[in-house]
């Protein structure tokens, strides 16, 4: 039976995790509002503007149901802002935010849009061959907790994390045709 995972879609490009989702052989959901959340075996929050999304949270009733999902063990993967959303401490900002990813992150700290690059990973816990991430407006983490564990390095940076079943990634992996952040995260529901 495939697995169910939820995309948050009130803003950022939840298209694509929904398209990843379903090329893993998993069954994607959109999710918008709080019965949406039932049945789920784990969910995405996509990148976008991590201020913006967080007030969208508490706005559709979502922010409530999904702290207590994420205080029962819930598996959750954020992407970029995503991450930021889970993420213990922003630098800077006081924000709508989960505060249940150990980890310290400064937003936006590559620079603006503009500034947006590609780069190839080593990922050893996804396998042997580079993985390409796409950073766009990319958060920075700052601090990882002990128990963090990081899976990939971008200039001896964190930028994929895993923390019990939460997974991040500073960067956007449904903008490439690889598909192994989203195995990976299938593999820890």
């Amino acid at each position: 039976m495939a697995k169910k995972v939820g995309v948050l879609a009130l803003q950022g490009d939840f298209e694509r995790h929904l398209a990843a989702l379903d090329e893993c052989g998993a069954e994607g959901r959109v999710v918008r509002l709080p019965a949406e959340l039932d049945g789920l075996d784990g969910f995405v929050i996509p990148g976008g503007e991590s201020t913006t999304i967080g007030k969208l949270l508490v706005r559709f009733g979502l922010f409530g149901p999904l702290a207590a999902l994420l205080k029962d063990g819930f598996p959750v993967y954020g992407s970029c802002a995503g991450l930021i959303v889970l993420a213990a401490e922003i630098a800077g900002y006081d924000q709508p935010g989960f505060r249940v990813f150990d980890l310290a992150v400064d937003r936006n700290a590559y620079g603006p849009q503009v500034e947006s690059f590609e780069a190839d990973l080593d990922a050893p816990a996804l396998g042997p061959e580079p993985l390409r991430a796409v950073f766009i407006r990319a958060p920075v983490v700052t601090r990882a907790g002990s128990g963090v564990e990081v899976l990939a390095r971008f200039e001896d940076r964190p930028v994929l994390v895993r923390q019990s079943r939460l997974l991040g990634s500073t960067f956007h992996p449904e903008l490439t045709p690889d598909r192994r952040v989203h195995n990976y995260f299938l593999s820890i529901l």
